[in-house]
């Protein structure tokens, strides 16, 4: 599985284009990003809840990929940085476009979670 590109508003993964903010799972799964879980939480889905990143993990991930947004203005909570951490699970942080280089040259168990705007 590879990530081609992407531009404001949209990611192409293996030659398929999502025009929402998506989640890479172990076995390549894209799955779409449930953002409620964190604007119910913060009332802004630029800030990753510990809720949403229990949906974002899985047993077994030792990297968490986050492309943060086209301007790199997504992060994680306290509370969602613990529980990854808790979980063993390395994270890396970069504006999207420079996370697709890093999901793609990452090697092992690694799961991503991808912002497409902003």
């Amino acid at each position: 599985m590879r990530i081609d590109d992407t531009t404001f508003g949209s990611i192409t993964i293996d030659g398929k284009t999502y025009e929402h903010d998506v989640v890479i799972r172990l076995d390549g799964d894209v799955v779409k990003r449930k953002k409620k879980l964190s604007k119910k939480r913060y009332g802004t889905s630029h800030l990753v809840s510990e809720d949403e990143a229990k949906f974002v993990f899985e047993k077994g991930s030792k990297l968490l990929v986050l492309g943060a947004g086209q301007e790199g203005n997504m992060r994680l909570s306290p509370e969602a940085e613990a529980y990854l951490a808790k979980k063993g699970c390395e994270i890396v942080t970069q504006p999207t476009p420079r996370a697709l280089t890093v999901f793609n040259d990452a090697r092992g168990k690694k799961i991503g979670l991808f912002h497409v705007t902003c």
